[in-house]
């Protein structure tokens, strides 16, 4: 019966018999030598610990006050790692420290023996826990000749229930710590910066499945969130909330390696904002975009939802790009490039989002000819931005660039002061608000080749003598209803391109419009049909 009992017990606490064991073996890394007097390299120490700890099944090494250097370190199954709140794990400044440790596992973004401060691969129950620090040094490791060699703080390959809690990781030589292949990760009250050196990501989540990330605070100068695919599996059941996060670069960002894609990712009740304790070395100093979502490796980006946003201050604060550089997934460092066709991107749900304090360039969802993106709703958005952009960028013609390294900023200041969308099927707004601080000349909404789309109860700023309100190029089966726009002296919308048709408005307030709808040359008038607007 007392069996019975303690089983019952363990069971509710979330433990196992030999779990709770383990829990009991402790080792101080003092006991096998480490000194934390921050000079004294204690390598070898804590690697004794960490072994003799796996050798008793598990357990705990503990770092008591002090600052800890050293090299790799290689983690073991059902070891935990527990800085106290005054301990840091100091990454040495010498790169002989940091051994290149080959993986079996290869992708494109683990093609090369990469070095870490820690180094996990193939291993169960792993966890580096407390209030302490990892600090990885990386001002060492500024000078370029260090390319493909700069170590990473934690290096996380093919595990299974990993758990990073209230650690702070700061100053990684390279990407701060990146995740590949693992499954059932949970990085949950980690505090990152990262902002030593060049292409310093915050969190990399490559071909992971099972992910939670919450209550975390990330801060990095490269992207601070990046989900990536470089494998045969994708980044698949990925749960993203109450997280603060800023970047010079991208926020939160899927891509840009995406050879299987992105399925099943969650991100809510998030704050992003843009940098304002660190200096930029990539991207711009207000910070790319806020959120970023990226196929152009192929792969398959299905069900994503984000939702209860607010991003202040970035340039770009939406970016939705289908493209094709020609990538997929990569076996081996011999076959970098290669004849593979174009993904999918489908199903995405903006609902919540405030942005403020926006660049000039506009946001956009943008696919490629023959590949759009399909299905993407966007509900009570809000995007407001800095305003001052001239008319005659109303009529900026937008090059393709398939092949083009992703970027918010790559088509240049868009027709669009609020969203440019382009080769998209099927596209709801509804509740969406387009505005701006300062008079901007450009449309508010551009659809160019977007077809089956809704648009309804739809709030833009207008300047006097702008661009049309909505531009319409090239669409086909578009509805525009319950829309009141207030002011606008000028015109509400704009036709463009012979193939425009099937174009909607119905149920909208137009009595404050200067005029409801202008035809350019080719478009048949025909291609617009009004029912129970209200008009002067």
């Amino acid at each position: 019966m007392m069996k019975k009992m303690s089983a019952v017990i363990l069971a509710v606490l979330g433990l196992s018999a030999a779990g709770l064991s383990a829990a009991r073996n402790i080792v101080d890394i003092r006991e096998t030598g480490a000194v934390g007097d921050g000079k004294t390299l204690c390598t070898a120490a804590i690697q004794k610990a960490i072994d003799r700890c796996a050798e008793s099944g598990g357990g705990t090494v503990y770092f008591p006050p002090g600052r800890y250097l050293s090299g790799t370190v290689v983690l073991k199954s059902h070891v935990t790692l527990d800085l106290e709140e005054s301990a840091m794990l100091l990454g040495s400044t010498r790169l002989e420290d940091y051994p290149a440790l080959p993986s079996r596992i290869q992708s494109r973004t683990n093609r090369y023996a990469i070095r870490s401060l820690v180094y996990a691969e193939d291993l169960d129950g792993i966890a580096i826990v407390g209030r302490g620090t990892l600090d990885g040094n990386g001002s060492a490791f500024f000078d370029k000749s260090h390319d493909g060699n700069r170590p990473l703080l934690a290096r996380v390959i093919n595990c299974r229930d990993v758990l990073v809690e209230n650690i702070r990781l700061q100053n990684a030589g390279f990407w701060n710590q990146h995740y590949l292949a693992c499954r059932n990760v949970k990085l949950r009250g980690i505090r990152v910066w990262n902002h030593a050196t060049y292409n310093v990501d915050g969190v990399d989540i490559d071909g992971c499945r099972d992910v939670i990330i919450s209550d975390c605070t990330l801060d990095a100068d490269d992207d601070a969130l990046c989900l990536k695919s470089t494998l045969e599996q994708p980044c698949e059941n990925i749960l993203v909330s109450n997280c603060v996060i800023s970047s010079h670069c991208n926020a939160i960002k899927m891509g840009t390696d995406s050879s299987s894609g992105f399925v099943n990712v969650t991100i809510t009740n998030c704050a992003i904002v843009s940098p304002r304790d660190s200096k930029v070395i990539y991207g711009l100093q207000r910070g790319i975009s806020g959120i970023s979502l990226e196929i152009v490796d192929g792969g398959l980006m299905d069900r994503i939802v984000i939702s209860n946003v607010t991003i202040d201050g970035v340039e770009v604060p939406i970016f939705v790009r289908l493209g094709n550089r020609g990538y997929g997934f990569i076996e081996s460092a011999e076959k970098p490039k290669g004849d593979f066709p174009a993904g999918t991107l489908r199903n995405v749900l903006f609902s919540n989002i405030v942005a403020t304090r926006a660049g000039k360039t506009g946001c956009s969802i943008v696919g490629i000819p023959g590949h759009p993106v399909e299905n993407v709703t966007l509900s009570n958005v809000t995007i407001r931005g800095e305003g001052g952009g001239a008319n005659d960028w109303s009529s900026a013609v937008v090059q393709e660039f398939p092949d083009k390294y992703p970027e918010g900023t790559m088509f240049g200041k868009l027709p669009a002061f609020g969203l440019y969308c382009r080769h998209v099927r099927g596209l709801t707004l509804s509740g969406v608000r387009l505005e701006t601080d300062s008079p901007d000349g450009r449309h508010a909404l551009v659809l160019d080749d977007v077809r089956e789309a809704g648009i309804s109860d739809l709030t833009c700023s207008y300047s006097p003598a702008a661009a049309a309100l909505i531009k319409i190029a090239a669409g086909d089966n578009v509805m525009i209803r319950g829309c009141r726009p207030d002011g606008l002296r000028g015109v509400f919308l704009r036709l463009e391109g012979g193939e425009t048709r099937g174009i909607s408005l119905i149920g909208n307030d137009l009595r404050r419009v200067g005029k409801v709808c202008e035809f350019a040359a080719g478009v048949d008038s025909s291609a617009l049909r009004t029912e129970g607007n209200l008009n002067k």
